[in-house]
């Protein structure tokens, strides 16, 4: 079983949570927005043993170089984006004047790999459309979807990467997942698969 809790961070109020595996006392972050007194507050004397990455734009990977340097995380991310941990051009920080600390990923996932957290079993889906390598990460009735579905809405397709297309695909297999699975989005409340299905107007 896998307790979770969030914490917003960074200039683009993005989500932080972190997931700890009740048995081993093990623990994953999931995105870093950024490495603050709030950060460190909220890891405490946790065991981290993971970031997961659900993409790689700067206002989700802002505190990774840190955090993994400090507590030895191991950072996991797309194949297709870690190129964005070491380039603010491609993670778009460069233009937002926020660059994140160049970072190396530790582990690279793809459809269908799985990560072992304590008892606990994380399940990489790959959800392409907000950026190439955007993935949602599944586990004990809960789904972390980043910037792939949001509270009645889903992320933009209009970075570099980005796809109408395939965000539209992604989002239609969101939906033919269990609609108890709760949603911890890349920003705003969670919500539910069924609540979405009923109103997210890009899910009907």
């Amino acid at each position: 079983m896998a307790e979770v809790r969030s914490i917003y961070l960074g200039g683009m109020n993005a989500n932080c949570y972190m997931v700890t595996d009740t048995e081993s006392g093990l623990s994953a972050l999931v995105d870093c927005p950024a490495d603050s007194p709030e950060m460190r507050g909220f890891i405490g004397d946790a065991k981290l043993e993971y970031i997961l990455l659900t993409h790689g734009h700067f206002d989700h990977i802002g505190g990774v170089a840190a955090i993994k340097r400090v507590y030895g995380a191991k950072v996991v991310v797309s194949r297709q984006d870690e190129p964005m941990l070491s380039s603010g051009k491609l993670n778009l920080g460069a233009f937002m004047g926020s660059t994140p600390e160049k970072a190396d990923a530790d582990i690279l996932v793809d459809e269908g790999s799985e990560l072992v957290l304590g008892s606990t079993k994380i399940k990489v889906l790959s959800t392409p459309g907000h950026t190439k390598g955007s993935v949602c990460y599944l586990l004990d009735g809960c789904i972390f979807t980043g910037d792939t579905l949001f509270f009645c809405s889903c992320g933009r397709t209009d970075f570099p990467g980005g796809s109408s297309t395939e965000m539209m695909q992604s989002l239609k297999r969101l939906s033919a997942l269990d609609g108890s699975l709760k949603v911890f989005p890349g920003h705003d409340r969670a919500t539910t698969i069924a609540f979405e299905k009923s109103n997210n107007p890009y899910m009907r």
